[in-house]
């Protein structure tokens, strides 16, 4: 497909992450009025709320921007969710008449601050990238018993804590908890000195279920993507992990892009995952490529100083796609709740300069990488901040997420005598 062209000048840049054939779907709010669903289109937000009371959408009977969140729209079904797309490119296309009554219901980014663009409902984290499972589990039981013996069989995940979604620019503050190091005759109670980030694709819930799902079901269910990023504090989650898996150690935040990119954005750029090792069981089988060709990285900037990219890779590098997270999720009869988050798991690509974690990039601390300015870095430091990016790239255009961006700021000096 190639770049839809729009009155909005800004969306026709080849440098955009936003041009017509995008249209994410956030939150924000400015000098004038609170927070309010916006769409992102070149350098403006179209304001939802200001366009739906002045008549120019037509979905149905009920106002469904009144509230500060995509949830309303999302449980309208994917028919409506066609129908808004449809709509808003007519509105915003070249040569649109109705430019001149849309026009004045843009707002200027630059002065917007963003905000969660929607309720997140429940939160599940999965583990669903080979290569990453492969290098943690060679870190800790060597290559010949790396990945678990049912890992190439099922999605494994975990559910983690919605309260602790937090949108792009939030400081996350070191977490304390029990940790206990290889020298330590006893736990003890501390900061984490492995903090860590996790770069990962986030899958929106867009229709509630209460019965088992195929993959092609799942797949049609989901709204659309964010970048996520899960930050783990390893030290924390190595004492406590055994035997029902992560705790406190990934409870501390998990940040993701304020724009959700959706799954029609997302269409044509439909990619094939890694080949199977082992077949999957009917109920996995993919009814096509279930993967997105999307371009991620992640940037490190330490306080005052310059940005280092530390990783590149792609979301083609997961084994297992959202949609069959979904579909397993489902199984034991699990409802699914419109505004749940599935996180992919930490994405890693085939060489180092591709891992998704500093586990893996500095390999548990023993190889720390060195970053632009000659620093050297085996965890994330207080001060440091860590910036994920997504782009697929089209004919003449991209498909980007936004920044999906957190600093870590020190851990209080005693978590129980806060000032």
């Amino acid at each position: 497909m190639s770049l839809l062209r729009s009155w909005v000048a800004a969306a026709n840049a080849a440098d955009t992450d936003f041009p017509l054939n995008n249209l994410p779907y956030g939150v924000f709010s400015d000098a004038t009025r609170g927070p309010r669903c916006g769409v992102a289109i070149g350098d403006r937000i179209l304001d939802m709320a200001a366009l739906e009371a002045a008549g120019l959408l037509r979905l149905g009977d009920m106002p469904l921007f009144a509230e500060p969140g995509w949830n309303t729209l999302m449980a309208q079904g994917p028919a409506v969710w066609g129908a808004l797309r449809t709509q808003l490119i007519a509105l915003l296309a070249e040569g649109a008449a109705e430019r001149v009554a849309v026009e004045p219901h843009l707002v200027p980014m630059a002065g917007a601050q963003l905000h969660l663009p929607f309720r997140v409902t429940g939160y599940t984290d999965f583990y669903a990238s080979r290569q990453h499972a492969f290098n943690v589990g060679t870190m800790f039981r060597g290559a010949e018993n790396a990945l678990p013996p049912n890992w190439l069989h099922i999605p494994i995940g975990y559910n983690g804590r919605a309260s602790s979604v937090v949108v792009s620019g939030t400081d996350v503050r070191r977490p304390w908890g029990q940790v206990k190091g290889p020298e330590d005759a006893a736990p003890r109670f501390a900061p984490s000195a492995r903090f860590d980030i996790e770069l990962e694709l986030g899958a929106i819930v867009g229709t509630g279920s209460s019965d088992p799902l195929t993959v092609a079901e799942a797949d049609a269910m989901i709204f659309g993507y964010v970048l996520l990023n899960d930050w783990s504090a390893r030290d924390i989650q190595a004492w406590e992990y055994q035997p029902l898996g992560p705790f406190q150690g990934k409870a501390t935040a998990t940040t993701i892009s304020p724009w959700i990119v959706t799954a029609a954005a997302l269409e044509p750029f439909r990619a094939h995952g890694p080949a199977r090792e082992k077949p999957l069981l009917p109920y996995l089988d993919e009814p096509g490529p279930m993967l997105y060709d999307i371009d991620l990285e992640v940037g490190l900037t330490p306080e005052g100083g310059a940005e280092s990219v530390i990783s590149r890779t792609s979301y083609r590098e997961m084994y297992y796609s959202a949609a069959q997270q979904l579909a397993h999720h489902s199984t034991a009869g699990c409802r699914m709740d419109v505004g749940d988050l599935l996180g992919t798991g930490t994405i890693s690509g085939p060489d180092k300069g591709s891992f998704g974690s500093l586990l893996e990039l500095s390999w548990g601390g023993k190889e720390p990488l060195t970053l632009a300015d000659g620093a050297q870095r085996s965890f994330v430091e207080d001060g440091d901040t860590l910036i994920l990016r997504g782009q697929c790239r089209g004919d003449g255009y991209r498909i980007g997420f936004g920044d999906c961006s957190g600093t870590v700021i020190p851990a209080f000096e005693d978590p129980y005598r806060r000032s």
